[in-house]
């Protein structure tokens, strides 16, 4: 396997100090699994301009740690399209370069932290193979769990005044913030949620509750009044298990919880790992607002509406919030895959050391179920509630997904895989399995959202007598339709915040 290296890896990997702790974490992979370790001529030529001479010093003793390329791809047709329409500057050419190399099938593989260029992947449909150091990661650990030589602990909450200040962990936020350890001591008693790997911090999110005469005049233009949940602290060391994904549901879990109009968060765009954090917020359907003046440099200010609107069409931009125009769908789990999947929806007679969330499936907001049902016109925003099997009194729904889309193209056991390494239950085993269990009907992916885990668990007898279910034999097979009025009974019976359903 042949990895080609983008220049903003090689300068993090070799800078004097440690710039981002990712970096170690891939090469320690890289040569776990003996991947060659590609740099593009271009990238030397990128490096020698370099202004930390220290840098340029150290990259150039080590070049024999990587394959230089020693020729160039003639230059794909689309690869030439994107010069023309696209590239604007000695940099863009210099990105595609890279690219070019990919789609000649002279690489494998390219690794960048650049959201330019995976944007530019998307566009030539060559995504699958540009990965982030995150989504590389992610697919290593998941396809390779034998080798994880560490243990992950589980997303806790603990208190600043618990944390170790120096940690390495922290100093970026020094190099960003004025006066960052005295703002952090005065938050000793003020809660965070952390995750860690060993001893060593991994993650760390700080949330604040704001009123509506929290004052706003360093924001350009000022935020009207409003209650806000602010994303004071957000920062995700530990790659490749979905923990930032874990965190956005944490961040909407408090939101709902703390009833907020609104969620906002400031970020510098100084560094590769706040770009694709930015464009992670965007997914999630936070739009740039404006700008924060600080001491420190003028951060970017984006806002997310959290009145309650849904959009069917984009569920992600607008989670967890569920259309009134959305088709609802009851579908069963078995037990033995139902909290893997759904840890928020663990039942009080499992321990919750059973279920650490020490795998990506566990941790992410987007996950997949595969299925062999007849009923496969299942549209973008449709709600899944998720039941639980195990007869009348232990049989329980107990959480509600919606529907990011369909996946109907799957030709082979490798398709399935592929679909579904990083966010499914199932192991590479299971998938085959499944694969061959009815040769005439092959399964189909539905990729969801994990949206809301209900409070109450109303039981197979409850839905009887709500009429939900016909009788403990009329159980749908695969997917089965349900009305908006038995998916309201269900949110009534177990409790749940009324307000999840959006307008």
């Amino acid at each position: 396997m042949r990895v080609l290296l983008d220049t903003n890896i090689i300068i993090h990997r070799e800078t004097g100090r440690v710039v981002n702790q990712e970096i170690g974490l891939l090469f320690r992979w890289l040569d776990k699994l003996h991947y060659g370790k590609c740099v593009h001529p271009i990238t030397i030529q990128e490096i020698k301009k370099y202004q930390d001479a220290q840098t340029v010093k150290s990259f150039t003793i080590k070049l024999d740690n990587y394959n230089i390329l020693k020729t160039e791809a003639p230059i794909h047709p689309l690869i030439k399209i994107i010069n023309e329409k696209i590239d604007k500057t000695e940099n863009d050419i210099n990105d595609s370069k890279l690219l070019n190399e990919l789609i000649n099938n002279r690489v494998d593989i390219l690794i960048t932290e650049d959201s330019g260029i995976l944007n530019k992947a998307e566009m030539i449909n060559i995504q699958s193979q540009v990965f982030s150091i995150e989504s590389f990661l992610g697919k290593i650990i998941s396809e390779n769990p034998e080798l994880i030589d560490y243990i992950v602990l589980s997303v806790k909450k603990d208190y600043f005044g618990n944390m170790k200040l120096q940690e390495s962990f922290f100093d970026n936020f020094r190099e960003d913030y004025y006066e960052f350890d005295k703002w952090f001591n005065g938050k000793a008693d003020e809660p965070v949620y952390i995750c860690k790997y060993g001893e060593e911090l991994g993650a760390f999110l700080y949330l604040k509750v704001e009123g509506e005469k929290e004052n706003y005049a360093d924001i350009d233009p000022v935020l009207p009044s409003k209650k806000r949940l602010k994303v004071g602290t957000f920062k995700v060391s530990m790659v490749g298990l979905n923990i930032s994904e874990r965190f956005f549901k944490i961040i909407f879990d408090n939101a709902l919880k703390q009833k907020v109009d609104e969620i906002y968060v400031t970020i510098f765009d100084k560094r590769p790992g706040q770009k694709l954090l930015i464009r992670q917020f965007e997914e999630f359907g936070f739009k740039k607002w404006g700008i924060k003046k600080t001491k420190s440099g003028d951060e970017l200010v984006f806002v997310r509406d959290f009145t309650g609107i849904a959009d069917k069409a984009n569920p992600l931009s607008t989670f967890p919030f569920l259309s009134k125009l959305s088709d609802v769908y009851f579908v069963s789990i078995k037990p033995e895959y139902h909290t893997e999947l759904f840890p928020d929806s663990i039942l009080r007679t499992e321990s919750p050391d059973d279920f650490v969330e020490n795998q990506p499936h566990r941790n992410s907001i987007r996950k997949v179920y595969i299925s062999h049902s007849f009923e496969r016109n299942i549209n973008t925003g449709a709600i899944i509630v998720f039941y639980r099997t195990g007869g009348i009194y232990k049989g329980v729904v107990t959480t509600l997904g919606i529907v990011e889309s369909i996946n109907n193209n799957i030709r082979s056991e490798n398709d399935l895989i592929k679909a579904s390494y990083l966010r499914s239950v199932l192991t590479k085993e299971n998938l085959v399995e499944f694969w061959h269990r009815f040769p005439k009907l092959k399964p189909f992916i539905v990729n969801f959202l994990y949206a809301y885990s209900f409070p109450k668990r109303p039981t197979l007898k409850d839905l009887l007598d709500l009429g939900v279910i016909e009788g403990p034999d009329k159980l749908p097979r695969g997917f089965g339709k349900l009305s908006w009025d038995k998916l309201i009974a269900i949110i009534k019976k177990s409790g749940s915040d009324e307000s999840i359903i959006g307008h």
